[in-house]
């Protein structure tokens, strides 16, 4: 590809201000930006980032179908919410003006397993519009390649299992409160836990239905049986609250948790498949403490044991480098809606994004 790859920024929140940088610094460029946020339509992006203008001002989400059929951009980067129901009319209006499109949306990660109807209307329009859709982000990695790498060096495996923390208030109010972050006891009990006290059939009936609310996790556990080739017979989830020992302030929330009410979750994913591999992860998702940092470690359990552990990972930073390292893989990838397992491999970008484009 000769020319620099365009790009549009849907969602000028706190992950734009690194995606929309990466973007420049790795040789593309912003046409573009879109939000529904009041306060920041009619800005300049160069003011989301912390830099000089840059001639692009923040549209309105009420106008994304004239911004994005004028601008025709490569890609459109979705950085808004966290389940695939609540970026549906964003990725749905990329696929029918035939604009790839790639999202931060945890769920569309591989949302195949959780609301496969959604991702099949989503693929749909994007294969007759010749496009491609993707999720990528922190787990594209960290949760995913990485682990794949790691079973690709053993023998024999009988079990993967994997546990990774992160603050929610790095991420916004939209992923706070899918944490349960701020409830009480009994609130997160019914309006979260309660979610997964059910039997097989009445969890598929709601996935069928689009009505499913996975853990992040979930997802995963689906993306690595398929990049590993296996076969799910089960899958079950358990959500469990996290706590402080005292009164806790939340940036994010604007309110002060009490001691004993839910400063976020545990959200424990378990996977048996047909070839005996179990995958079991955890993510915690959840207010910080003064002395709490992320930590991603994983152990694939076989011939033989190995164990990564990743302290302190830069989870914002990481989520956007990889969500713009993964842009080329997305404008060559098969039109569609297709999880980054069935993509090339990641690699890191020297070269300026439109070199990698077929």
């Amino acid at each position: 590809m000769n020319q620099k790859v365009r790009v549009v920024q849907y969602g000028t929140g706190k992950m734009s201000k690194y995606t929309m940088r990466y973007v420049y610094e790795k040789g593309a460029e912003i046409v573009g930006a879109i939000d529904v946020n009041p306060e920041v339509i009619g800005k300049d992006i160069g003011q989301i980032i912390g830099c000089e203008d840059k001639g692009v001002i923040i549209s309105n989400a009420d106008d994304a179908y004239d911004v994005l059929s004028e601008l025709k951009p490569d890609i459109c980067i979705v950085t808004t919410m966290s389940l695939l129901s609540d970026v549906e009319n964003a990725l749905k209006l990329c696929a029918s003006l035939g604009i790839n499109a790639i999202t931060t949306c945890e769920e569309a990660f591989f949302s195949e397993n959780s609301n496969p109807n959604l991702t099949k209307e989503i693929d749909e329009l994007a294969k007759a519009n010749k496009c491609t859709i993707a999720g990528s982000g922190y787990q594209d990695i960290y949760w995913g390649e990485l682990i794949s790498a790691i079973a690709s060096s053993s023998h024999s495996i009988t079990k993967i299992k994997g546990s990774s923390s992160y603050n929610v208030e790095d991420y916004g109010i939209a992923l706070a409160k899918a944490h349960g972050a701020g409830l009480s006891m009994n609130e997160f009990d019914s309006e979260i836990a309660s979610v997964d006290r059910m039997s097989t059939e009445e969890r598929q009936e709601l996935i069928n239905n689009g009505e499913y609310s996975p853990s992040y996790m979930w997802n995963v556990n689906g993306w690595l049986a398929r990049k590993l080739g296996l076969d799910i017979i089960s899958q079950t989830q358990k959500c469990i609250p996290t706590t402080y020992k005292e009164d806790i302030h939340s940036t994010t929330l604007q309110m002060d948790i009490k001691q004993g009410n839910a400063t976020g979750m545990s959200a424990i994913v378990t996977t048996e498949t047909a070839q005996g591999i179990t995958i079991e992860s955890e993510c915690i998702g959840k207010v910080y403490g003064p002395e709490e940092f992320d930590k991603n470690e994983w152990t694939v359990i076989g011939e033989p044991d190995t164990t990564i552990t990743v302290n302190r990972p830069a989870t914002v930073e990481l989520t956007c480098a990889t969500i713009v390292n993964r842009i080329p893989n997305v404008i060559n990838a098969r039109p569609g809606f297709v999880p980054t397992c069935d993509m090339d491999e990641l690699y890191y970008r020297t070269k300026p994004l439109n070199e990698y484009v077929k």
